[in-house]
């Protein structure tokens, strides 16, 4: 066994797959940079809020003003130099910590896609992704056409654990019997071109759109692996991403994951693939001078390697994290973030804060508006880390203004998933004599359900 891992350590196969993943991914993200400020999304998200929900340990990162336009400066450029293989390792350390940092600035915009760029890009920080068709190697006036094959084979088993946590995600009862919460999104896409008018509002649909959706997270990495199914589960690939980016607005994400898809063919494809992009900078009078192939150097290998083992079992293990909260998952959230549970669940909640002075025995409610954006409100009323940080943040807030002693309460209420609404937070409870851990929120409310599965 152990002969076997050493042998595959020192295989070596085209670096092709890796540059053409690289180029991809860097002009993906430079146009998801622009397209995220060409929104007004940084002002809107980012500077307009007054308040910011931080992911817990991370309560320093913050928008900086004006200067949060830097970071997506920084971003955005690193990403283009990413794709260009310009000072490649310095752009791919600048474009995770710059990316990260934004996706960190506030937990209300979390995103899974969010997440897997930022693994994605601390995974190509240990890998030689400008060893084949670079800047630098124009620079360096050489280049590496193999390269260890496991620096491939990292890029796609992460691909391989977003798709297949996702299809064991959807095990559920909620998603596969009672085709929840695709019975509640579809019927809104009424107005789609030929397929909107009456096939969103068909029950079947619904249903088959659930488990084909399961069934798809789960084949969908075994099939890109196996040659002879690749090609068709590419085109499924393709179809899928299409499909759903088509019924909601999810973004770049549909089309990072056709161009990461590629990373499963053989070498031939990407040197096809290289070889028009040559053609195409033609065009333009742009031909990369020639230079020399080399053999590629294997300095520091065994700790690079021990990092990515490393952090693949972190990736393994984090999305079961949930088992060590009491049930249930959708309902309490504990556990839910990081762990690829992508468009499970639809919740609406209402969250009205009172602010109580034991000694005179008076209060008020607070107005959610005067504080939050209505996409932090709605953010905020069904999820019990971002009521407990918000209540804090209140208790800070109006005893500047003077009012001491207080206590804060939520009156709180939750739909899940279609069911009617429910008491979601124990309304005895004085938030501010509560403090974010990772312990489990024992004021959570329990839930009047059962929804089995993983």
């Amino acid at each position: 066994m152990l002969n076997h891992f050493k042998s595959y350590l020192h295989k070596q196969v085209s670096a092709a797959p890796l540059a053409v993943f690289r180029i991809g991914f860097g002009l993906m993200m430079f146009i998801s940079i622009i397209r995220f400020w060409s929104y007004g999304w940084i002002e809107k998200l980012y500077l307009n809020p007054k308040f910011h929900f931080s992911y817990y340990g991370f309560e320093w990162v913050k928008p900086l003003g004006d200067w949060t336009y830097l970071i997506f400066i920084i971003c955005g450029i690193s990403a283009l130099f990413v794709a260009l293989g310009l000072k490649y390792r310095l752009s791919i350390v600048l474009f995770f910590l710059s990316f990260t940092y934004i996706e960190f600035m506030d937990k209300t915009t979390y995103l899974n896609h969010y997440y897997f760029i930022s693994l994605v890009s601390f995974l190509m920080i240990f890998l030689p992704a400008n060893a084949f068709y670079s800047i630098d190697n124009i620079i360096r006036k050489k280049q590496y056409a193999l390269i260890p094959k496991w620096t491939i084979d990292t890029i796609k088993l992460m691909l391989a654990i977003v798709y297949f946590y996702a299809g064991l995600a959807k095990l559920n009862s909620d998603w596969l019997f009672k085709a929840m919460p695709l019975k509640i999104w579809l019927p809104s896409k009424y107005d789609l071109p030929l397929i909107g008018g009456n096939l969103m509002h068909q029950e079947w649909f619904h249903y088959v759109m659930s488990w084909s959706g399961m069934l798809y997270d789960l084949m969908i990495p075994f099939l890109l692996l196996y040659k002879r199914t690749r090609i068709f589960a590419f085109i499924l690939v393709v179809f899928f991403h299409i499909f759903t980016r088509v019924l909601f607005p999810i973004g770049m994400f549909p089309y990072i994951m056709i161009i990461g898809s590629l990373i499963f063919f053989d070498a031939e494809v990407h040197h096809k693939i290289i070889n028009f992009i040559k053609k195409m900078l033609q065009l333009f009078n742009i031909e990369p001078k020639g230079v020399k192939t080399e053999a590629y150097l294997k300095s520091r290998q065994k700790p690079v390697i021990l990092v990515l083992v490393i952090f693949f079992v972190i990736q393994i293990i984090l999305p079961f994290r949930y088992v060590l909260y009491p049930s249930e998952l959708f309902w309490r959230e504990e556990g839910y973030r990081f762990s690829w549970r992508v468009m499970l669940m639809e919740k609406r909640g209402y969250a009205n804060f009172k602010v109580v002075n034991p000694e005179k025995e008076t209060y008020f409610y607070v107005d959610n508006s005067d504080f939050l954006s209505s996409f932090q409100e709605k953010q905020m009323s069904t999820q019990p880390d971002f009521i407990l940080e918000y209540a804090h943040y209140l208790g800070d807030h109006f005893k500047s203004q003077g009012h001491q002693p207080i206590e804060i309460y939520v009156e709180s209420y939750v739909a899940l998933n279609g069911r009617r609404s429910q008491p979601y937070i124990d309304p005895g409870v004085d938030l501010l004599k509560q403090y974010e851990s990772f312990k489990s929120k024992t004021w959570i409310l329990p839930f009047k359900d059962d929804i089995k599965g993983l």
